[in-house]
């Protein structure tokens, strides 16, 4: 059973950074893409940043710029830089990994961490 645990959440002033850390229970190489969601209050989740097994990336436009996703392959972790964070980037942020499967695609989530951008 595969567990994605995230950290590094925590309140951050407008125009401050954090760098989010999604640790995975086994090898992320045997993944197709881990992707960073977030989820605002009374808000549907939405895909911020991903990372594909060959290092290709896709992000939001509302990050594009600010935020950056990569990931530790030896050390089985993904990290998401964010950085001249806005009050709109508060949200739970979740680690979301997919795996192929014979005739489908397993997905995996973490329990989220909490951001939240406030002075």
């Amino acid at each position: 059973q595969v567990q994605l645990v995230e950290s590094g959440g925590g309140l951050v002033q407008p125009g401050g950074s954090l760098k989010l850390s999604c640790a995975a229970s086994g090898s992320i190489s045997s993944f197709t893409a881990i992707t960073w969601y977030r989820q605002a209050p009374g808000k549907e989740r939405e895909l911020v940043a991903g990372i594909t097994s060959g290092g290709s990336t896709n992000y939001a436009d509302s990050v594009k710029g600010r935020f950056t996703i990569s990931r530790d392959n030896p050390k089985n972790m993904v990290y998401l830089q964010m950085n001249s964070l806005r009050p709109e980037d508060t949200a739970v942020y979740y680690c979301n990994a997919k795996r192929p499967a014979t005739w489908t695609t397993l997905t995996y989530w973490g329990q989220g961490t909490q951001v939240t951008v406030s002075s």
